[in-house]
């Protein structure tokens, strides 16, 4: 074995454990991208190993290598054109006979090839028992065994890789009987450069003409000399047909099965002999006719309240960081332009959405379990009742449920639906599951205007809304716009099976990454955009003299300590009483730990409140019984009145100037098309800004609402939030299902146009849910203005 550089296909079936074979493989050195040409996402890793560099590519999981889906095209071009070194096929030894179909496609595609016989651990409960030697010597390929959650087998993996590169491909081909071989030959005849050409086996493109394959045949078609060969395989199809009354594609795969089926029997040499397992067992519950869809729900509703309890931890903290840097940047810079992009349009929003990310992780960390446990695809199959009700098919409920991580590749995942209209019905109704970019707005207002014990409930209820919004909608679409019959459910239930730890961190790495990336790039780009619109006009004519009023605030406090403290005490400044000035300095030092204290707590918080208390305390036991203790109190007091005074005309002179700004102009415009919904040009602003994002909604608030003292921390622009005269818990749900319905953000709508290969359908998508999002906003801020809410 000479070869340093080696490029490994690892194809499988969905649910065979190939991708956690990848993640063991290749650990973190992976990167994720597309096919040429497609939108079939594409994962490579790298592996250094015994001196050889690996370069490992995870093949979209298939049950075959027809054309009936794109995946299945994907994986066969990349095993024939792209040449791979090696295939390695991972095969589920506890369905070890459907898994083979696969393996002997592969093998007719004559490319070097190792086998993996995976979850060995899982088929030996079952009591399959596996000759390995017999299998590899009908098959003529070497075979692995692995247990791939427990990452057992890998090295012997890698080390058969390495062993087999330079070894001939197997010599493996099915005789599928006279007629089919007859015509072999006769297509061999007629085959011409332009068939060669396409760098496929000829016998392979021949059973390929035979079976009609959709790919193979346009491939002919699109070159010059093709014409003649898909005569001769058309007239061998329609000959086939009147002699046997069958089709040729049907006869191939079942004489498929069949070779199959006698392998299958000639190498496992025990049945199964565990009629009801463990997965059998925990399905008699999880799958339960009436019990199924309640213990979903409650285990997503678990899932979400754990997501914001322990999430909320790591945030403070990031937070935190996140206020001292900013509070870092103020000192270090001088006034100007550039340290207010920095503080305001860098810092604050994107820190504000990068606060987030231990959100962000643990909800994917909470998906990866689902998933590699084994329970997404019986959740799948427990909504598929609910799905076929609304003329979706069950498969619709794994992209809807991407949905809740990110739009972008749960529209990708609708791929698995072989019906064009149901693959369209779920693309239009995907945006209505409430992506993960959404969730930092849902728990900023969340925790802005409802109580802890309430905050997880609200924000379950946003999410049940979308998925019931979702059911509407597709039944609506099935019913009068995109009409037919559904495809019936066909799905693999894989068994249960502990969550692999390497598995659950790269997925997590993986997505969070991704949203990082975000936060960097389109976040930032939209944050300086806002906060030059936010910020510009510099020169704004105000209504008032801010610096006056101000200075009037100056006077009065000089003249009132002056009536109140100074003639009383016949003195002309504090220092002119020692004792005095000390008290009162012990005062400001209290009331400086105490701003300190609360930096990052919301005054609504018993936290806060609590620390108010002491304060007060701590200041009267400053002052003592004594005449002067009351007199420096009475300083103290002035002094805050002062300092509020300077606040508020800050405050209202930075909310003048923002209403002056760009932005401001552009949301007073839009104001109108959202008054009636409850909400204000801020949020009109917000709005906007989402488009292109929905994390940056926050960041647009953080730098609307961050203006004069106010800091950047999301606990402070919660307050922020809180004291807008505008907002109310009612206002604050109306917006989050607003921003849950409206429409998708600007990567999303690209991937619509993309995966529908139509402008038509992506401004559909955009416009249909702003119009049902502006309905349903109306209905429930109207109505619970009714109510009195």
């Amino acid at each position: 074995m000479n070869k340093n550089s080696i490029t490994v296909a690892l194809a499988g079936n969905p649910n065979c454990g190939k991708t956690t074979i990848f993640n063991h493989l290749t650990g973190s050195k992976q990167h994720v991208g597309n096919y040429a040409g497609v939108t079939v996402e594409k994962k490579a890793g790298f592996r250094r190993f015994r001196e050889h560099d690996l370069t490992i590519v995870d093949l979209p999981g298939t049950y075959s290598l027809t054309a009936y889906s794109i995946e299945e095209v994907v994986t066969r071009n990349f095993i024939v054109l792209d040449q791979p070194d090696i295939v390695v096929d991972v095969l589920d030894s506890a369905n070890l006979e459907r898994n083979l179909y696969l393996a002997v496609q592969i093998l007719e595609l004559q490319r070097p090839m190792v086998l993996v016989l995976n979850m060995a651990d899982v088929a030996k409960k079952q009591g399959v028992v596996i000759n390995a030697k017999r299998l590899s010597q009908r098959i003529g390929v070497p075979i692995v065994t692995a247990v791939g959650n427990k990452a057992s087998g890998m090295d012997d993996l890698l080390t058969t890789i390495v062993q087999s590169v330079d070894k001939q491909a197997a010599s493996f081909q099915i005789d599928y009987g006279q007629q089919i071989e007859q015509r072999i030959v006769r297509l061999f005849q007629s085959f011409n450069s332009a068939v060669l050409s396409l760098g496929f086996p000829k016998r392979w493109i021949a059973l390929k003409l035979l079976e009609n394959d959709k790919d193979i045949v346009q491939r002919l078609l699109e070159h010059d000399g093709g014409q003649a060969t898909l005569a001769v395989a058309t007239e061998l199809r329609e000959t086939f047909c009147e002699q046997t009354g069958g089709d040729a594609a049907t006869f191939i795969a079942t004489k498929r099965y069949e070779v199959v089926g006698k392998i299958y029997g000639d190498c496992v040499l025990t049945g199964p002999t565990i009629l009801r397992t463990t997965s059998d067992k925990i399905d008699a519950l999880l799958t339960h006719r009436l019990l199924g869809i309640p213990l979903f729900l409650g285990m997503m509703w678990f899932v979400f309240n754990l997501v914001f309890t322990i999430g909320a931890v790591p945030q403070k903290a990031i937070q935190k960081g996140l206020s001292f840097l900013g509070q870092w940047v103020g000192m270090a810079l001088p006034d100007g332009g550039v340290k207010n992009l920095l503080i305001d349009g860098v810092i604050g929003g994107v820190g504000s959405v990068l606060s987030f990310v231990p959100i962000i992780l643990l909800l994917f960390a909470a998906i990866a379990v689902l998933e590699d446990s084994g329970y997404m695809a019986r959740a799948a199959f427990i909504m598929d009742r609910v799905m076929y009700k609304v003329g979706l098919h069950g498969k619709s409920f794994i992209p809807l449920l991407l949905g809740f991580g990110c739009s972008v590749p749960a529209i990708m995942g609708t791929r698995t639906l072989e019906n064009p209209r149901d693959r369209l019905v779920t693309i239009l109704v995907t945006p209505f599951m409430s992506c993960s970019a959404r969730l930092p707005v849902y728990t900023l207002l969340c925790a802005a205007f409802f109580s802890e014990n309430m905050a997880g409930t609200v924000l379950f209820s946003v999410y049940i809304f979308g998925i019931l919004l979702a059911i509407l909608v597709a039944r609506f679409l099935r019913t009068f716009l995109l009409t037919g019959d559904t495809e019936p459910f066909v799905m693999e239930m894989p068994p249960y099976h502990w969550p692999s730890p390497t598995s659950i961190l790269i997925h997590m790495w993986e997505r969070t990454v991704l949203y990082v990336k975000k936060a960097g790039t389109i976040i930032l780009a939209v944050s300086v955009l806002i906060w030059f619109l936010t910020n510009y006009p510099t020169h704004v004519e105000f209504s008032r003299d801010y610096d006056a009023l101000t200075a009037q605030a100056d006077a009065d406090y000089t003249e009132h300590i002056a009536q109140q403290v100074y003639v009383p005490l016949t003195i002309t400044a504090l220092d002119d009483r020692p004792e005095l000035a000390e008290t009162v300095q012990r005062m400001h030092d209290i009331e400086e730990n105490f701003d300190v204290q609360v930096a990052d707590v919301r005054k609504n918080t018993r936290t806060y409140k609590n620390a108010a208390e002491n304060k007060e305390t701590a200041l009267f036991s400053a002052a003592g019984s004594t005449e002067l203790g009351k007199y420096a109190l009475r300083v103290i007091q002035l002094s805050d009145e002062r300092d509020d005074a300077h606040r508020v005309l800050l405050q209202q002179k930075a909310h003048e100037k923002l209403e002056k700004s760009y932005a401001g102009q552009a949301g007073k415009v839009l104001e109108p098309l959202v008054t009636p919904l409850g909400l204000n040009w801020k949020h009109a602003v917000s709005l906007f800004a989402g488009f292109s994002a929905k994390e940056v909604i926050v960041s647009t608030l953080a730098t609307i609402y961050s203006v004069g003292d106010v800091e950047k921390s999301s606990s402070q622009l919660m307050d922020a939030l809180a004291a807008d005269p505008d907002m109310s818990p009612l206002v604050a749900y109306t917006l989050m299902i607003f921003i849950l319905i409206y429409s998708p953000c600007v990567a999303t709508i690209a991937v619509i146009r993309r995966e529908t290969n139509s402008w038509k359908w992506a401004l559909f998508a955009s416009c249909y849910t702003t119009t049902i999002a502006w309905c349903i906003a109306f209905i429930i801020y109207q109505g619970g203005r009714i109510f009195g809410l």
